[in-house]
């Protein structure tokens, strides 16, 4: 092999390591090193040493274990050139006991620790994002920053203060306690959530598959808090949503309501896990927000048509649980696409003014004022949404739905 193909080939296995495996030595060094700077740091140097190491002695037999053992040594390097005192000498000690061979016994998967401290609820919700992103999935800051339409420098901000936030409030680098889980893992789910929708709505040319990195990671807690039934239903959630995702918009660049979409391209492997996925967690009976979410998702998707009393059913249930403006306005569209539309009028007029920003809200209100034969306030509402929408493509569904009255 000539040298420059043997250096692509060496750069090419670096990435496809940390592709797959960056998350977990990133959870490893974390946990060890106690600080996500020092292993972020340790982590990068030792891929900088790789390539030189790797093209004089070739690809070891485990390159997972040799940037631990490196990352390891560059941050010995990195403790004894800040000087000594205590703390320092413990850490220098704690890491001098981890090093040993360049190839070690298999990494712990510390990756539940490494979640949980990422979407700690005392970091605001963008910040937890962004911190899974970079920690677990490994996005640059860049990319980032290109999903956040931030600049580089804003994103690379708020991580830091992220970072020194947890340093600073003591935050432990672990998984909570089980008095604090339930509130704790609504946290992490909220923020995998987030992820997903955010790349639901992303651009199509977007480099980065946001909603493949949060079934990544909704599938890794599965995998390692497995029985848990809200990360069951969350997981059924994105999948689900997943499933229809080639049939959001048509062939004119119009969003598409789940009811009139083409099922031929709705992926049906994606709806039979979804589906397997719920059914599991709904028979543990402890019901909670993202089983209640998934279990409507699934039933927008019977044929011929949703099943629109059940739908119903589940909204007044999950009012029980997230009594939310954006929730209320879910159950009203139930309601009136039961019929109930005078209900359904009264609660969205109720919400104009903690909604008047709301994009959902003013589209959810011009249907169902429609529907109620309010033709002049529909259009008005129609407007509202479309002047609201940041997505080219709800704006051409809103205004074909707005010429039909």
């Amino acid at each position: 092999m000539s040298a420059p193909a043997q250096a692509i080939a060496l750069v090419q296995a670096l990435e496809h390591v940390l592709r797959h495996d960056r998350g977990r030595l990133m959870a490893a060094l974390t946990h060890r090193l106690g600080s996500f700077q020092r292993a972020e740091d340790a982590l990068q140097e030792a891929c900088v040493s790789a390539l030189s190491h790797w093209a004089r002695d070739g690809l070891p037999r485990s390159p997972q274990g040799w940037l631990i053992q490196v990352a390891y040594r560059k941050a010995l390097d990195q403790l004894r050139a800040e000087g000594r005192d205590g703390e320092r000498e413990a850490a220098v000690q704690l890491v001098q006991d981890l090093l040993g061979p360049d190839e070690p016994e298999p990494i712990p998967d510390e990756r539940l620790r490494l979640v949980f401290t990422c979407c700690h609820p005392a970091l605001e919700l963008k910040s937890r994002v962004a911190l899974t992103l970079r920690t677990v999935c490994g996005l640059s800051t860049g990319e980032i920053a290109r999903l956040f339409l931030d600049q580089e420098a804003t994103t690379g901000q708020r991580l830091s203060r992220a970072k020194a936030k947890i340093a600073r409030s003591g935050i432990a680098y672990a998984v909570p306690p089980p008095e604090q889980w339930d509130e704790r893992l609504q946290a992490v789910l909220t923020t995998v959530y987030l992820i997903f929708t955010t790349g639901y709505t992303a651009a199509p040319d977007e480099a980065r598959d946001l909603c493949a990195e949060a079934l990544f990671l909704a599938r890794l807690l599965d995998a390692l808090c497995p029985e848990q039934p809200e990360i069951e239903g969350a997981l059924a959630l994105m999948l689900l949503t997943e499933a229809r995702r080639a049939a959001r918009v048509n062939a004119s660049g119009e969003t598409v309501p789940p009811a009139e979409q083409d099922r031929r391209l709705w992926r049906r492997e994606l709806e039979a896990e979804g589906r397997h996925k719920l059914e599991t967690a709904l028979r543990r009976k402890r019901a909670g927000p993202f089983q209640i979410k998934a279990a409507i998702s699934a039933c927008q998707m019977p044929e011929p048509a949703p099943d629109w009393p059940q739908i119903l059913q589940l909204y007044t249930a999950l009012l029980l649980l997230e009594p939310t403006p954006v929730v209320r306005v879910n159950h009203a569209v139930a309601m009136a696409e039961n019929g109930l539309l005078a209900a359904a009028v009264a609660t969205l007029n109720e919400l104009q003014e903690p909604l008047a920003d709301f994009q959902p809200f003013h589209a959810a209100r011009a249907a169902v004022l429609a529907m109620a034969g309010q033709s002049e306030a529909a259009r008005r509402a129609y407007d509202r949404a479309i002047e609201l929408a940041t997505l080219d493509s709800d704006r051409r569904f809103l205004a074909a739905r707005a010429a039909r009255l």
